[in-house]
């Protein structure tokens, strides 16, 4: 019987370009110092030597170790064993070395603690801001597995942007997904937006896991419906044999009908591509947001 891998060919589009050298190699050895994880290794994201190379990385907190073990992540499970209480500050060292004008910050799934880590995002967020306070700030944070006091510890500490992935389709989520709830994850958005309508919200959706084109729109009406403001949308990528497989690969003109799809439902932006992750081109995404945002209000 023949794997998945030779079933699926990786198409053309698929390909990426490697280079370490430069920024590249600086920044691995800026985030090894630091003793620092960014979710573009741990995850394996396949833009991580165009974006390091463009001195652009996604800081992932709280540790390695996730709580969780879904199904299309690569990011090491288990029982975590590290809360660094100073890591808020030397994720902000590193963001100020590398000159950042927008910063992603996520981090691991931390069902283990109280708050899920929330206290972490906002002193990361202060960290950040007390360093560059021109800086904008972008978290893309866990469900912590619904906790609406979390949440605002969160969103009182103010991010530019707040992301929450719902990942997939709401058929799909108990496969794909662990211990997080489609609806929950909207909720989550929908929360965030109450507490504090001014600050976008951002979620992204992996295709070719098993969903349908129809299943992907009613997944877009959903987020709408919380007012959900940026999408992303990307190919899923089998990071190992013992992950979930592939079931196709989403052709490239695809993505681009439903890039149209997602702008006639009102999203501020969208991106969508077979390499796009949540955090890829994050600061054109929000930017091209803002824009958006600045001709509705004219409009009115």
């Amino acid at each position: 019987m023949k794997s998945n891998k030779e079933k699926l060919k990786k198409p053309d589009w698929l390909k990426i370009k490697l280079t370490t050298e430069g920024n590249y190699s600086e920044i691995k050895d800026m985030m090894r110092t630091k003793t620092l994880h960014t979710v573009c290794e741990e995850a394996r994201c396949p833009n991580i030597y165009e974006c390091w190379a463009n001195r652009t990385a996604t800081f992932m907190i709280l540790g390695d170790i996730c709580t969780r073990a879904c199904r299309f992540c690569a990011v090491k499970t288990g029982l975590p064993t590290e809360l660094d209480l100073q890591e808020p500050e030397r994720v902000a060292e590193a963001a100020e070395q590398m000159g950042l004008r927008h910063c992603v910050v996520t981090s691991v799934a931390r069902d283990d603690l109280a708050d899920g880590g929330a206290s972490i995002f906002a002193g990361t967020i202060k960290a950040i801001r007390e360093r560059m306070p021109f800086t904008r700030v972008e978290v893309l944070i866990p469900d912590f597995m619904g906790n609406a006091d979390s949440l605002q510890v969160v969103m009182d500490a103010k991010p530019d942007i707040l992301n929450h992935n719902i990942e997939t389709v709401e058929r799909m989520s108990n496969r794909v997904r662990a211990k997080a709830k489609y609806r929950r994850s909207l909720e989550l958005l929908q929360r965030a937006k109450e507490m504090n309508p001014k600050i976008p919200t951002k979620s992204s959706i992996m295709l070719g896991v098993g969903e349908t084109y129809e299943e992907v729109l009613q997944a877009m009406d959903d987020l709408r419906a919380v007012d959900c403001n940026i999408l992303t949308l990307g190919q899923y990528l089998q990071p190992t044999p013992n992950h979930m497989p592939i079931a196709r690969y989403v052709h490239p003109d695809e993505f681009k009908s439903l890039k149209e799809e997602g702008y006639k439902r009102g999203f501020r932006h969208v991106e969508s591509g077979p390499l796009v992750r949540s955090s890829y081109h994050a600061h054109e995404q929000t930017d091209s947001a803002a824009a958006a945002e600045e001709r509705e209000l004219s409009n009115v």
